[in-house]
């Protein structure tokens, strides 16, 4: 069967978090986790779902940009698709026209994302598991330089050696998690002190701690969280973009005397050579530094790598072109041997990124050093098939698709504007 495509929709779909302060930070103050949903229809019934991550007001933006590339996707059948996915990528990513709305940036690649989401969701439930010549799916274009295809078979190949025993040890223990539920912006000290008690219950070992906002603030804070979580658990501090070079190398070694793990997103997520030169300033402090949520595409990735200005990779399955643009992102981190902590902190991230790094355990890095996956316990609720942590882990999943199917019935009250949420919020 073909599966040909025979319709693409878009709807905005929006979670009033702001109400409770839910995912707030120092540059994002009152995010409403949001989502620009996809859906595609073949001919035989099978659908896919895809989606991509916003944080509420322009939204309806990034719906007029899926629309405008439906055209490029309806009336070809998923066979077409795969067969050359690496064109099909290319398809979306360089008409010659839109092409000028981007290339591979902004809301034009976060459309971009929601629809190759739902193309990968389609692949996998149509054939149960998507068993690919990944590097077929991936374009080389602009990293050749860093990555060949020829290198990134060499890596594949040579992953095979205990893949079984390390997809038997994820399917057993699942892969490591961090919590960043604990301590948003906008939680007083009580609700931070009970919602870290909670998790430590819970055997969550690893916190993030959002800072950047008030120095002073932040010292509280992050004395609060360690004098709970104790000198041996992990701890990881998160500015979302907020500093300028030489403020965020005093602000954060004000902070060293807490043991970060890493600063994440200390200044502007374009800011390459910025971010090597506070990688190096924090290097003696025992911080490394942390990004990737906002960067763009795979050639920021590239040049990031290069300079040495990040110690964790930090992908986003939504930021990113899909699936096609992180396996290359997850190839160029291994060869320059930095580990990758993806970003998932936002409604539908978790579902969509265990898929990545749990490929990046089994098929790619073989390693679990320095690496953990960022969990968010916010409105899986919504989700036909949601995440499943256990003992602070991931576990795999085990449904057919990309795990980002929402449930109708949330779709439907939280569209914006004329969901039954939204109206009562007017």
């Amino acid at each position: 069967m073909l599966h040909r495509i025979v319709g693409v929709t878009v709807r905005d779909v929006r979670f009033p978090t702001s109400s409770e302060q839910h995912g707030s930070d120092a540059m994002h103050s009152d995010p409403d986790y949001s989502a620009a949903y996809v859906v595609i229809d073949t001919d035989c019934g099978l659908k896919g779902f895809g989606l991509t991550f916003t944080l509420g007001k322009g939204t309806e933006i990034v719906v007029c940009a899926v629309e405008a590339l439906a055209a490029l996707v309806v009336g070809k059948s998923l066979q077409e698709i795969v067969n050359d996915f690496r064109g099909f990528y290319r398809l979306l990513t360089s008409d010659s026209q839109m092409r000028w709305l981007g290339p591979e940036k902004g809301v034009i690649h976060l459309a971009t994302a929601a629809v190759l989401n739902a193309v990968w969701d389609l692949w996998a439930k149509a054939v149960g598991k998507v068993r690919a010549l990944i590097v077929s799916c991936i374009d080389f274009r602009y990293i050749t330089d860093v990555l060949t295809e020829e290198e990134a078979l060499d890596m594949l190949e040579k992953a095979q050696e205990g893949k079984q025993q390390r997809e038997e040890q994820m399917l057993k223990q699942g892969y490591p998690a961090y919590t960043t539920s604990c301590a948003w912006i906008g939680y007083s000290d009580q609700q931070l002190q009970q919602l870290c008690t909670d998790a430590l219950k819970s055997g969550w070992t690893k916190f993030k701690v959002k800072v950047g906002a008030d120095v002073e603030d932040d010292k509280r804070r992050c004395r609060l969280i360690r004098q709970m979580i104790g000198p041996n658990n992990t701890l990881m501090i998160d500015a979302n973009q907020r500093w300028d070079v030489a403020e965020a190398i005093r602000w954060v070694s004000n902070l060293a005397e807490f043991k970060p793990l890493w600063i994440e997103e200390p200044t502007s997520p374009d800011d390459i050579l910025g971010h090597a030169a506070i990688s190096k300033a924090l290097a003696p402090l025992g911080i490394g530094v942390a990004t990737g949520e906002q960067c763009h595409n795979r050639v920021m990735f590239k040049q990031f790598l290069q300079a040495s200005a990040l110690q964790f990779v930090q992908i986003d399955s939504c930021r990113l072109g899909s699936v096609n643009e992180n396996l290359a992102v997850l190839l160029m981190a291994h060869k320059f041997k930095v580990p990758v902590c993806p970003h998932a902190g936002g409604v539908g991230l978790c579902e969509l990124v265990q898929h990545l790094i749990l490929f990046d355990f089994i098929c790619v890095s073989a390693s679990l050093h320095n690496r953990m996956c960022e969990y968010v316990d916010h409105l899986h609720e919504h989700f036909a098939s949601p995440v499943v942590i256990q003992d602070a882990h991931y576990m795999p999943p085990k449904d057919p698709g990309f795990s980002c199917e929402m449930l109708e019935s949330s779709v439907k009250r939280h569209q914006f504007p004329e969901g039954e949420v939204w109206k009562m919020h007017k």
